[in-house]
């Protein structure tokens, strides 16, 4: 292929970008007239983990909980050799995904519980250029409609969080 866009008058760069290959590979490959290699799949390695999967395979199936450092102690005793590294991956593998923990949604009946927040922010107003201000944003949440009701105000007191609470059950 390079050689193909090479004779047709393809410059170096384009023919670079194309095939995926630095400019300084493609005028190599044009220099001796020859084609990249293609390589296909590599032929799955042999690991002395082979002889064992089986055995793994039964006790990740009865008690997914092992560790890996318990089962690499097993196989040890049983003639294993081999590094806990590669253990450890066919174990990641093999391995059944964990199950989702199951949330309950906190339910309230109405007019029993909320949630209320202040959010800080800074801000310049128009009335004062260049004087930065902080504003804070009051926000409650019904628990059992999950409304969310907000409001500016300019302290984080007491008297504002009764003020801010009156005014959202209007």
């Amino acid at each position: 292929m390079i050689l193909d866009l090479h004779r047709q008058g393809v410059t170096v760069s384009a023919i670079a970008r194309r095939v995926g290959l630095d400019r300084k590979t493609v005028r190599r490959y044009i220099v001796r007239g020859l084609e990249p290699p293609v390589y296909g799949p590599r032929k799955p390695r042999t690991t002395q983990l082979q002889r064992f999967e089986r055995y793994l395979r039964e006790r990740i199936t009865v008690f997914p909980q092992l560790t890996g450092r318990r089962l690499h102690r097993e196989l040890r005793d049983l003639g294993y050799t081999g590094g806990y590294t590669i253990l450890t991956e066919f174990l990641r593998d093999i391995r059944p995904a964990a199950a989702p923990e199951f949330e309950v949604r906190f339910e309230t009946p109405p007019g029993r519980q909320a949630q209320v927040d202040f959010a800080h922010f800074r801000t310049v107003f128009t009335d004062e250029p260049g004087a930065e201000r902080i504003v804070w944003l009051f926000s409650l949440v019904l628990g059992h409609r999950r409304m969310l009701w907000g409001r500016f105000v300019l302290h984080q007191d007491l008297p504002t969080l009764l003020r801010c609470q009156a005014g959202c059950c209007l």
